[in-house]
């Protein structure tokens, strides 16, 4: 595995495994959480460190028995969780606290690696309280790091006003079909690192390029997809219910495209 480091010094997984449909029926978002989750099992078993959660997924609780029973120490794993913008949770800064200590609780630790705003906050008030919040549980070391999540620019900016502690992250759907290049430009700015959520989405004509170029590395197109946003510093969360895509999708490690063949990805 590699590392980034966040800005804050932290080093996080530059691969990581999404959660949103684990442990659910008919591996479906909205699907009824099952008291089970053999995606997750099977991704610690093939190195997966990096885990992203959410309170919205409904499947904390799951997630972190399945952590706190595997043979992964704890200070392996990098666990990132997300806290959504609505009513019930930012509305006041004790609903923020007793959200946090909750999901501390549903990971069986007394620190997660990574919290996230789940989705921009429009009242300013509320998103300074929930920074606030964030920022004390972070002095507090209960939070190593915090962030966002599918933030803009002028969410990012409203954030500048107050924050204290700068976001270490800003999760955002990063793919061929939805590049964000200018966000990414300003994060790069910023200094805030960029995790792509969708990270594997592509049009039909694109994944046959990324096929061939996989060819002349012996690997998958999905593999040389990956590969080009890691070597450009972006995270990297892919998500499969299948071992063999995950082993896939983690074997990223013993290859390097030309600087040729990023700029053939780019142009896709």
């Amino acid at each position: 595995m590699e590392y980034i480091t966040l800005n804050n010094g932290l080093k996080m997984p530059i691969v990581g495994t999404g959660t949103n449909t684990y442990g659910k029926e008919n591996n479906d978002y909205n699907g009824e959480v099952k008291n089970e989750i053999p995606e997750l099992v099977s991704a610690l078993e093939l190195g997966y460190r990096s885990i992203d959660a959410a309170i919205s997924y409904r499947n904390e609780e799951l997630v972190g028995r399945v952590l706190a029973e595997s043979t992964v120490p704890r200070e392996e794993l990098f666990i990132t969780t997300k806290i959504p913008a609505n009513e019930e949770y930012i509305s006041s800064k004790e609903a923020t606290r007793a959200a946090i200590d909750n999901s501390l609780k549903n990971f069986r630790t007394d620190y997660l690696d990574l919290l996230l705003i789940h989705h921009p906050i429009e009242d300013k008030e509320q998103l300074k309280n929930t920074w606030e919040v964030f920022e004390e549980y972070y002095e507090a070391g209960k939070l190593k790091a915090i962030g966002v999540s599918n933030f803009g620019k002028n969410q990012l900016d409203d954030l500048k006003k107050f924050a204290k502690v700068k976001p270490a992250v800003n999760q955002i759907q990063i793919n061929l079909k939805e590049p964000n290049k200018e966000l990414l430009a300003i994060l790069e700015e910023e200094g805030i690192t960029p995790v792509a959520w969708g990270p594997m989405k592509t049009e039909a004509h694109q994944q046959e390029a990324l096929d061939e170029i996989g060819k002349s590395y012996k690997k998958y197109g999905a593999q040389v997809l990956l590969k080009y946003q890691i070597q450009r510093g972006v995270v990297v969360i892919p998500k499969s219910h299948n071992r063999e895509n995950q082993a896939a999708n983690i074997d990223l490690f013993d290859f390097e495209l030309s600087a040729e063949d990023v700029e053939k990805v780019e142009n896709l």
